[in-house]
């Protein structure tokens, strides 16, 4: 699968890392942008306050599934439930949250878990299947909190997951299990 992941930190950078491992072909784009015809994803890992100027400085997203790993960290523009919620005011397109309520830090240790990791995520059904996709081939198991609609549900868990990691946990993996899987 052809990637675009616009935001080359902590988030993007270490996920298109993992992508090229599972072999996608990803494309990454920084502060200057870049052009994402023949994607079929992308993956949008920036600060709140750089959305808009960063899906304008990658055109050709139209129909494109845009993955939302930003937190709303500093709250979220007026009139928006959540962030993904603006993002897909912006691109037009399906949208799902996912990425932003797990530790960057420990991307490159999921292959040591005993069992994969949980990443919850919220999505439009048009971006469900390649969400899932591409969490799994990150090394994560997908869960899903229902439909985009979800969205500051998921956002606003990165709240629980920064007071467990203060409290003495420090970075840590989660997992959800259905109770026939225990």
């Amino acid at each position: 699968m052809r990637i675009a992941v616009i935001g080359r930190g902590n988030v993007g950078g270490g996920l298109a890392r993992l992508w090229r491992a599972a072999g996608h072909d990803v494309d990454e784009f920084g502060r200057d942008g870049g052009d994402a015809t023949g994607a079929e994803a992308v993956l949008l890992a920036v600060p709140p306050p750089a959305i808009a100027e960063a899906l304008e400085s990658v055109p050709r997203l139209e129909g494109i599934p845009v993955i939302d790993a930003t937190n709303a960290r500093g709250g979220r523009p007026d009139g928006f439930e959540s962030l993904a919620e603006y993002v897909k005011s912006l691109t037009g397109g399906p949208v799902a949250k996912a990425f932003n309520a797990n530790f960057a830090s420990l991307y490159e240790r999921l292959g040591e878990a005993r069992s994969r990791p949980s990443m919850v995520y919220a999505a439009d059904d048009e971006a469900r299947e390649v969400t899932e996709q591409l969490i799994g081939d990150a090394g994560y198991e997908p869960v899903s909190a229902g439909g985009l609609e979800a969205a500051r549900a998921v956002e606003d868990f990165l709240g629980v997951i920064f007071a467990v990691a203060r409290a003495g946990t420090g970075p840590f993996v989660y997992r959800f299990a259905p109770p026939e899987s225990l």
